[in-house]
């Protein structure tokens, strides 16, 4: 099936209201705050975030925020558990009349990957089940990235973490495969699920405008490259993001009602062009070429790719 963008087809069509404003304390060229600038385009001001502990915690350092949007903080495992509690206090108050339809706001979990993936997993499955309407953002940079940059279950193999560092035993690093988590969603059967990148800002405007039409669980992963966790310098952040869709690693698709559909198709370049650019696969180059671990990781780029064309 051939995507179509039916809202946003030119950038002058993303709005120019800003949601999300400079002078945060987030680290400089964090990917995850620019999808989070792009996406708060679409979704307003209007808005309860419910944040996961995490990075993003450093959003609301009180008293002071970037947002014109309400806040509410939870631990790591919670956060869907909270947005549950704001949603059905709005709809109580909603239907006794004391809070009328046209204030009623939308409610966004703010998660990284190592609660997305980890620690939240069972509170957002119960969400979902419950077909919860809320947004659910993941800012996915492939670590713990808040408290020292560890291995999570969004790690890809090959990596270097705090906690999977390169070794005699393990050479490569990292041993895992990440965790898929768009089709663990997808197997509960949520309305609207979509993977994100901040590079092709009108493919996220669109996915964040087609999603409002559905009641009920709407979740995104978004392509967080991390300069701190990454190893690489900020102003590398657009490449790295950039390459990461182009070398076929993070593929850009939605899912409706379970069934899925890629919205851009890469010619794909090598996956060496995108590892070469960060800190943390530098051991795969150096001080000798790691054949192997680099063909493990185009041969399973290739293996998907087969799988959808």
């Amino acid at each position: 099936m051939t995507w179509e963008p039916h809202i946003f087809k030119d950038l002058h069509q993303i709005p120019r209201e800003e949601h999300v404003f400079p002078g945060t304390p987030l680290c400089a060229g964090c990917g995850g705050l620019e999808s989070l600038r792009l996406a708060s385009k679409v979704l307003g001001s209007n808005v309860v975030y419910v944040n996961a502990a995490g990075c993003f915690t450093n959003l609301a350092a009180f008293p002071f925020t970037p947002l014109d949007a309400s806040w509410l903080y939870t631990t790591m495992g919670s956060a869907p558990a909270g947005a549950q509690g704001v949603r059905d206090a709005l709809d109580v108050l909603i239907a006794k009349g004391r809070l009328p339809k046209e204030e009623d706001v939308k409610v966004v979990v703010l998660g990284g990957d190592g609660s997305t993936y980890d620690m939240a997993l069972s509170s957002t499955s119960g969400a979902i089940t419950r077909k919860l309407d809320f947004y659910y953002f993941c800012y996915d940079n492939e670590a713990y990235g808040n408290t020292g940059v560890q291995l999570s279950p969004a790690t890809p193999y090959g990596a270097r973490t705090a906690t999977s560092p390169c070794a005699v035993r393990h050479p490569a690093g990292t041993m895992q495969e990440k965790k898929d988590i768009f089709e663990i969603w997808r197997a509960h059967k949520p309305p609207y699920i979509a993977t994100v990148s901040p590079r092709y800002p009108l493919d996220l405007e669109e996915k964040f405008a087609r999603a409002a039409q559905y009641s009920g669980p709407k979740l995104f992963l978004a392509f967080a490259a991390c300069p701190t966790g990454w190893l690489f310098d900020p102003a590398y952040t657009p490449d790295v993001a950039k390459l990461a869709v182009e070398c076929g690693i993070w593929p850009l698709k939605e899912a409706i009602n379970g069934e899925v559909v890629h919205t851009y198709l890469p010619k794909r370049q090598p996956v060496e062009h995108y590892l070469k650019l960060q800190g943390r696969f530098r051991h795969l180059f150096e001080p000798t070429v790691q054949t192997d671990a680099i063909a493990h990781i185009q041969e399973r780029v290739n293996t998907y790719w087969r799988d959808v064309t």
